[in-house]
């Protein structure tokens, strides 16, 4: 099946792969290439969306895209420096602001009510994240929007089926973010919302026995929500050709290498339990760098893998739960200018000395277009809402270096809390939750006696995909049993703190 397309230019943006996330929720297929690689079937697509950029358009490094066959002739819409770079390079002008405007704003004046802000009000509120202001429209430029502090928020160019917005409607902090995103695509593009989970599926199943074959695949199980769908899209493609792994690294919850077997019985799933917990923590004996723990974490992961594969006649594939904000964090997805933030142990192909070729199937989909396929076919809906847990585990939760002390004081802490978020009916309402070991010891005082034990902080946020999110408001009463709990139960543990950042500027994980 033909579904429309649209093309993304990714000028660097964190928030590039959030647009295409965004266009795709609305059953919209979307593409994301760097600026400086616009496919010459320009034809296939039915609109264009340029994406925002950490450089700037006066800059000597700014990103000079060629849209000579884009522009008068492609529905566009360009977010942020897009919105920058048409004003500044079309007869308008772009100056330093006075002061960085980020973070919430609100829509104070529209003028189109009708096409791009059709069913949006005066007082919406949305996204800013620039250091520079647009002065002057461009050419033939018409002002559609302002907020209190930017008077060009949006605006249309006269005589093409060209706009442009100074926010970010695909951040999840801009209400009506998607609502502008119809209005572009559906109402002014007139692109044909079809491509829909079940869609999705059925091609890449498709595709999967079509690269496939009959040859065998291994699937790294985590338990988690990602390599779960993974496994039942593989073996709705190829069946008893898929040969599913779960590693317990020394690394997982508590009692969960356990829980996870117990919870594929009846899958369907062909799924081996390794324990190879000794051979991780062995490898990450003194490390402390978050970024060396990754790479160690990564290597064995590979080697143990290498090893189970070998026990697998002709396998020839190494399946991975892969998603997109894996690989945007690790290195731009694209090839664009997008910065890294750190590495992810299941993003960047395989050594040398590995036979196995990789196969991602969710390398495309954010978290909850993930759970999306998932109850598109059927898997238990228990399952699909599990919270994501990070590939490298409690080791990027325990900072500083690790010992199986640390990682038991960390399993202890970390079951009273998720286990509590289950009891008081908070566990649906929190997209991702975990304990945090610090690498400080405070003064404490228990019973008559002085104690100077570890610290540990405690994280929950509320989000839709992983790239942005608001840390969650757990009432106070929660909070409190949940800190008598631990520092009663768990030996070791004196204190314990509440995270309130929020993604951005930190990120979820510590590490």
């Amino acid at each position: 099946m033909q579904h429309d397309k649209i093309l993304i230019l990714d000028f660097g943006s964190q928030y590039t792969q959030l647009i295409g996330r965004r266009v795709r929720e609305l059953n919209i297929y979307s593409e994301i290439v760097p600026f400086n690689k616009i496919p010459e079937s320009i034809n296939e697509y039915k609109a264009v969306i340029l994406s925002g950029s950490p450089n700037s358009v006066r800059g000597d490094n700014a990103l000079h895209p060629d849209l000579s066959n884009i522009r008068g002739q492609k529905p566009v819409l360009a977010v942020c420096y897009g919105a920058q770079y048409l004003a500044h390079f079309s007869g308008g002008e772009v100056a330093p602001s006075n002061t960085r405007e980020y973070g919430r704003a609100n829509l104070s004046f529209i003028k189109d009510h009708e096409s791009l802000f059709a069913n949006i009000s005066e007082g919406s509120q949305v996204w800013m994240s620039h250091s520079d202001t647009i002065k002057q429209l461009p050419t033939n430029g018409v002002l559609l929007a302002s907020t209190h502090d930017v008077e060009n928020a949006a605006f249309r160019v006269e005589g093409e089926q060209t706009f442009a917005i100074q926010f970010h409607p695909e951040v999840y902090h801009s209400t009506d973010g998607k609502q502008l995103l119809e209005n572009f695509l559906v109402t002014i593009a007139n692109v044909t919302p079809d491509w829909t989970p079940n869609a999705f599926v059925e091609e890449t199943v498709e595709a999967l026995q079509a690269k496939i074959g009959n040859d065998k695949v291994v699937l790294g199980l985590s338990g988690g929500v990602d390599s779960t769908v993974a496994g039942v899209l593989l073996h709705k493609a190829i069946g008893e050709n898929l040969h599913c792994i779960f590693v317990n690294n020394g690394l997982l919850r508590k009692n969960e290498f356990e829980n996870v077997l117990k919870q594929y019985e009846g899958m369907g799933l062909n799924v081996k339990g390794v324990d190879a917990s000794a051979r991780f923590l062995d490898a990450l004996k003194g490390l402390s760098d978050p970024e060396q723990k990754r790479k160690a974490i990564g290597r064995v992961f590979i080697e143990v893998f290498d090893d189970e594969a070998n026990k697998i006649e002709n396998a020839k594939w190494l399946a991975q739960g892969t998603i997109y904000p894996d690989v945007i964090e690790s290195v731009s997805a694209t090839g664009g200018p997008s910065a890294t933030i750190k590495s992810h142990h299941n993003v960047g192909g395989l050594p040398d000395f590995m036979k196995l070729k990789v196969v991602e199937p969710l390398r495309m989909l954010f978290k909850d277009e993930v759970r999306r396929v998932g109850a598109s076919m059927g898997i238990d809906k228990e399952l699909l809402g599990r919270h994501p847990f990070p590939g490298p585990g409690l080791a990027i939760r325990i900072l500083g270096d690790l010992t199986p002390e640390k990682v038991r004081i960390l399993q202890e802490v970390d079951a009273i809390f998720i286990d509590g978020l289950r009891e008081w009916n908070l566990y649906d309402k929190v997209w991702q939750a975990g304990a945090i070991l610090l690498p400080v010891n405070s003064v404490g005082v228990m019973g008559d006696e002085r104690t100077y034990e570890k610290c540990v902080a405690l994280r929950a946020v509320e989000s839709t995909d992983g790239m942005t999110a608001d840390w969650v408001n757990l009432p106070y009463e929660f909070l409190q049993k949940t800190s008598n709990d631990i520092i009663n139960k768990v030996k070791g543990v004196n204190r314990v703190v509440y995270d309130i950042s929020s993604k951005p500027p930190a990120t979820i994980e510590w590490e």
